[in-house]
């Protein structure tokens, strides 16, 4: 699955505990209704944030992925969390859908003169 947007915000890594570490990053959608989804990156993935800032347009790959937890008294949660795994920048806004401008008039080269002694033979 992916969530594209722009970023909002981009946490530093917290140390969890001795073997684990992770990094959120929220994603606001860019919807009718925007969304702001939390993204948590984990362990060698916090690095892949290194490069980008607030107001990023981005494309992040996700997993979701749910537990089930049985309290103390016995009542049963569940949890479920969006794990990123990937993200890459996307082009600034309308850019990836619009073709490359046309060269001007001025920039192509004129054709050199037709001569008739050199048409091909073809028969149509």
């Amino acid at each position: 699955m992916e969530v594209t947007g722009k970023i909002k915000v981009v946490n530093a890594a917290q140390q969890v505990s001795a073997a684990f570490k992770k990094r959120e990053l929220v994603v606001t959608t860019d919807e009718q209704y925007p969304q702001h989804i939390m993204i948590e990156f984990t362990q060698d993935k916090c690095d892949l944030l290194n490069n980008y800032n607030v107001g990023d347009a981005v494309k992040v790959s996700i997993n979701l992925r749910g537990r089930e937890w049985v309290s103390p008294q016995n009542e049963t949660k569940y949890f479920n969390s969006i794990q990123g795994w990937r993200i890459e920048k996307m082009q600034a806004d309308g850019a990836s859908n619009q073709a490359p401008p046309m060269p001007s008039a001025g920039t192509f080269e004129p054709a050199p003169s037709f001569k008739e002694e050199d048409h091909d033979d073809l028969p149509f």
